[in-house]
């Protein structure tokens, strides 16, 4: 290379020292670039749909909704607030969803993960097994609530023809314990294949060598799934928990279809309650305040979850 051309790539070369700020001068933040303006009008459409609804209910949890004449917001301060802990219904509801919550996700856990390891311990027409186990999880639970009705109907239903033969002869859907037995296990039924899915996809992972290991040990079935197996899969059993723990908080669709809320509030947890606060008696800011504490306790399940699931994955 000659000494023109080392001069000539010299002069090309940008100065750094003279682009570069000084000690005390700010510094420049760059221009978003290609991604950035690509990401711009999904960014506007997501506050659109999220954040000006958000903050629009915790303006009217602030406030008494007037429809009369047009949208009008009277603010009344905390007061809403108040009722919502001092209303003893309202504490009925969450004791009732607190319940459901247990009995439903411990549920779908528990037999899912059996059911995952029973399809997994399989060896010819798992295929066929598995399309057949996850019908329920494609059916709209609005209509697993419309059929669950017809099945429990103290008249002409299945279920309740069955019990009369056992000697049960109460109307299931009109008994305070056996409806809400009633929709926690349509709920069950529904979405319980979706955790044994995503436990059976846990379970393909499992290497085939340490199975072999364990086995030549001399190590049985059920020692190979408490120590091995169950611990190997505890990630995504989580992500199972997680999925299913912030659907059960705020589920509505086969509790309304089947008992609305009844016999005597019997399944009417807090989705329920909202609903009807809403929808019924027009009590909007109060509807706002109780939807905020959904979403706050349905945050707070979600985070503990992720932490644990953080935890695990740790040692990783």
């Amino acid at each position: 290379m000659t000494a023109s051309s080392v001069s000539s790539v010299r002069a090309k070369a940008p100065d750094t020292a003279a682009t570069a700020p000084g000690p005390g001068q700010p510094r420049r933040r760059p221009l978003p670039g290609f991604h950035g303006r690509m990401m711009a009008p999904g960014i506007l459409v997501l506050a659109a749909v999220s954040v000006l609804p958000f903050v629009a209910v915790v303006a009217m949890s602030f406030s008494r909704v007037h429809l009369l004449g047009g949208l009008g917001l009277e603010g009344v301060g905390l007061d809403n607030w108040g009722r919502l802990f001092a209303d003893p219904d309202m504490a009925w509801a969450w004791a009732r969803t607190a319940a459901y919550f247990v009995l439903t996700v411990g549920g779908e856990m528990v037999l899912g993960t059996l059911l995952a390891v029973c399809l997994w311990r399989l060896r010819r027409g798992r295929n066929a097994a598995l399309s057949l186990m996850l019908l329920p999880m494609f059916v709209a639970p609005v209509i697993v609530g419309l059929l669950g009705r017809f099945l429990t109907d103290s008249t002409f239903g299945l279920y309740s023809w069955l019990l009369r033969q056992v000697g049960y002869h109460g109307d299931i859907m009109g008994d305070r314990t056996s409806a809400f037995a009633a929709v926690t296990l349509m709920d069950i039924w529904e979405w319980t294949p979706l955790i044994a899915l995503i436990a059976l996809a846990g379970l393909t992972s499992v290497p085939a060598s340490v199975l072999e290991a364990a086995a030549l040990d001399g190590a049985g079935m059920v020692r190979t799934l408490r120590y091995i197996v169950l611990p190997s899969i505890t990630p995504v059993l989580l992500v199972a928990l997680l999925i299913r723990s912030m659907d059960a908080l705020r589920y509505f669709d086969i509790i309304w279809n089947t008992t609305g809320g009844g016999p005597a509030d019997a399944t009417k947890v807090a989705s329920v309650r909202l609903y009807e606060t809403a929808f019924r008696f027009f009590d909007f800011g109060y509807a706002a305040v109780t939807g905020l504490l959904m979403l706050a306790v349905t945050t707070v399940v979600a985070r503990f979850f992720v932490r644990l699931l953080e935890r695990k994955e740790l040692p990783r």
